[in-house]
């Protein structure tokens, strides 16, 4: 599902990482694999496990951080991105990497945003509770924004620098939705495509209702704010 001769030397992936011992190592060897080895990776870590040891072995940048939520973390990642296009990823082992050439091959096409939506096809892997949680999300999403939107929480996606440098991230938990909608405001081009999930490695960190109410506030904001 990709080309070896794609050059992906301009491409830094990023994620963060709570106690995920369980599946870093695979995910970063994906990563690798994919890319040919030459995409900067990019691990903000809170882990009291190995997690942090076994990305820094494997040749990824760690950067340590007390845990302060899932948005922090991520954002701490973007902005330690070196590379012109950034790709988000999370370490469970739930998102393909054999994807990643499509999202680069998007950007390069000149699309400032590519989404990878879990939800424009039947998906069994996440829990429902979530999955119409997140099917709800989208829902409102497209009402309020005019735009289609089938999955506004997911966690990878591929953005040009300049984008992730022009707006001021505020939410934490709410990042995930703020990272697709406020581009969307800002007339930046953005694409969905639809990407495999899979059934994460270990145990999930989040809480699935209180991180739902900080999605559903985060689109409420922008959706008054409108910037």
């Amino acid at each position: 599902m990709y080309n070896n001769k794609t050059s992906y030397s301009n491409v830094s992936v990023v994620m963060a990482a709570r106690n995920e011992e369980k599946a870093i190592e695979k995910v970063i060897r994906d990563i690798k694999t994919v890319t040919n080895n030459q995409a900067e990776i990019v691990v903000v870590d809170g882990s009291d496990d190995r997690t942090p040891d076994i990305a820094s072995t494997l040749g990824a940048k760690v950067i340590r951080q007390e845990p302060k939520g899932y948005g922090i973390a991520v954002k701490l990642a973007l902005m330690s991105a070196s590379r012109d296009i950034i790709i988000t990823t999370d370490c469970d082992g739930t998102y393909p990497m054999e994807q990643i050439p499509m999202f680069v091959k998007l950007i390069n096409e000149g699309y400032d945003v590519v989404s990878g939506s879990r939800l424009s096809k039947t998906i069994d892997t996440m829990p429902l509770f979530n999955r119409f949680g997140n099917w709800f999300f989208a829902f409102v999403a497209s009402i309020f924004y005019g735009i289609k939107i089938t999955d506004v929480t997911t966690g990878m996606r591929a953005f040009r620098r300049e984008v992730i440098h022009s707006i001021d991230w505020t939410e934490n938990i709410g990042l995930s939705a703020e990272l697709l909608i406020r581009p969307a405001l800002k007339n930046y081009r953005v694409i969905e495509i639809p990407i495999d999930y899979k059934e994460r490695i270990g145990e999930t960190k989040l809480n699935p209702v209180t991180g739902g109410m900080e999605i559903f506030k985060s689109i409420l904001k922008y959706a008054v704010l409108r910037r």
